[in-house]
């Protein structure tokens, strides 16, 4: 997740890779809703990674704003899959870029679960009885100014997806075990006005999966190999 400014100072696909991550991958045994259930009942003791290196000047908000995004895990015949979107390219904070479903926390919500259930309704057309919420991952903050909680939840098909155009620009699955994999998971750095800047990416066909997201979906293959 970054803003429309960090956008454009620079292209994260024109950089070189600094390592891959490589740890090995999550068993299957353990991408299954059975044994993600019980992970989320049982939590193991485990070290989430820090949050992105903040922008600097990039970020012009004081104090972090609250969001929350869904991390939707659809039930298919060969496996789990996470399911993404792609954002509209005029969006100001992270326009252009994969993202999960979510968005900032309103007065009026609950909780943190109800700001991503509601915002993947208004967003992808995902009602929330189509949501079987498994629990949450640690906040996560970016160098947007976001302090964001990720809300992991199981979709059993059939369900019906309505795309908000305002706000998203395409909506696709990809494999779990792809996303829990460390040799899927690059490892890439850039020198911005504000500092050195590290961070993951995750490419997946024509899709470049990176920054915050990238970021809280290692902090789920940490949480699921614990």
């Amino acid at each position: 997740m970054e803003s429309r400014l960090a956008k454009s100072l620079f292209d994260p696909q024109q950089l070189p890779i600094d390592a891959i991550a490589g740890e090995p991958a999550v068993a299957p045994e353990r991408l299954t809703p059975a044994w993600l259930r019980g992970r989320f009942i049982e939590q193991p003791a485990w070290k989430p990674e820090g949050a992105e290196e903040s922008l600097g000047s990039l970020s012009q908000r004081p104090t972090p704003t609250p969001a929350s995004v869904l991390i939707p895990l659809v039930l298919r015949e060969g496996g789990l899959t996470i399911l993404l979107t792609q954002r509209t390219a005029h969006l100001t904070d992270h326009g252009g870029q994969i993202s999960f479903p979510g968005g900032r926390a309103e007065d009026y919500d609950s909780d943190a679960v109800d700001t991503a259930l509601r915002e993947s309704e208004e967003e992808i057309g995902l009602a929330r009885r189509h949501v079987d919420v498994l629990g949450t991952l640690p906040k996560y903050l970016t160098g947007t100014g976001y302090c964001v909680t990720p809300v992991v939840g199981l979709i059993a098909p059939p369900f019906e997806l309505t795309a908000d155009p305002s706000e998203v620009a395409e909506i696709f699955e990809v494999p779990l075990a792809f996303l829990m994999d460390g040799l899927n998971h690059q490892r890439l750095s850039v020198q911005l006005p504000g500092g050195r800047r590290s961070f993951y990416a995750m490419p997946y066909g024509d899709y470049y999966i990176w920054g915050a997201t990238a970021g809280m979906l290692r902090n789920l293959f940490h949480f699921l190999r614990a």
